[in-house]
């Protein structure tokens, strides 16, 4: 079917542009979604009548997404999910999922705007694209674990966790010692301008 994009679909053109697609991808999702209309000779006209104005509509709502962009630029959220010791979830994160936690977090988003190029079925840090306007991509990072601790881990470690909770609750608390125990420098430690002068002198006198 022959149509004319009413905005910018990623792989098929822009505003404008007239393209040939699949009957099935034009009736169940470009057209009802108000994305393209038929390119019959009415419609052309009508396009050209409404152009200016679609164009005008387009560039604000790109900008009030680009404005959004900007305060989730950094976002990372967190989902908790039963998994294996093995890091395989008991099921997948879907976009319905992600658009919710988002949207917690203060960003109204649907889930047809999450873009997952594959299900997410492991723990750990998962980079995922937003689409807040044809125009406007941004990525999030999505930190999947069994427990806030976990997720908190994860994040400083920057991977995911793998084991029994019970591993890795051991893990974390070796950590925590290791880092309690661990001598922190003081003042005393530090040797001062003099104390170095004298030093290197007293060097210097002995390989004379």
């Amino acid at each position: 079917m022959e149509i004319i994009l009413l905005q910018r679909v990623e792989k098929l053109g822009q505003m404008g542009d007239v393209v040939n697609v699949k009957d099935g991808y034009a009736r169940n999702f470009l057209l009802p979604q108000g994305k393209a209309l038929r390119a019959n000779a009415s419609n052309k006209k009508v396009f050209e009548t409404r152009r200016a104005q679609l164009e005008a509509e387009n560039l604000e709502r790109r900008q009030e997404a680009e404005q959004v962009a900007e305060k989730m630029d950094g976002l990372t959220v967190t989902l908790i999910r039963s998994a294996g010791e093995t890091g395989h979830l008991y099921g997948s994160v879907s976009g319905r999922d992600l658009a919710a936690v988002v949207t917690e977090e203060g960003f109204t988003i649907s889930r047809s705007q999450v873009i997952l190029d594959k299900p997410i079925k492991l723990l750990g840090l998962h980079p995922v694209r937003v689409r807040l306007h044809p125009e406007v991509d941004l990525m999030i990072t999505v930190n999947v674990a069994r427990s806030e601790e976990e997720a908190e881990l994860q994040k400083e470690r920057g991977s995911a966790m793998i084991g029994s909770m019970e591993e890795l609750e051991d893990a974390y608390e070796e950590d925590a010692l290791a880092e309690a125990e661990t001598p922190a420098e003081t003042e005393e430690d530090v040797p001062s301008e003099q104390e170095v002068a004298v030093e290197e002198e007293a060097s210097t006198q002995e390989d004379a």
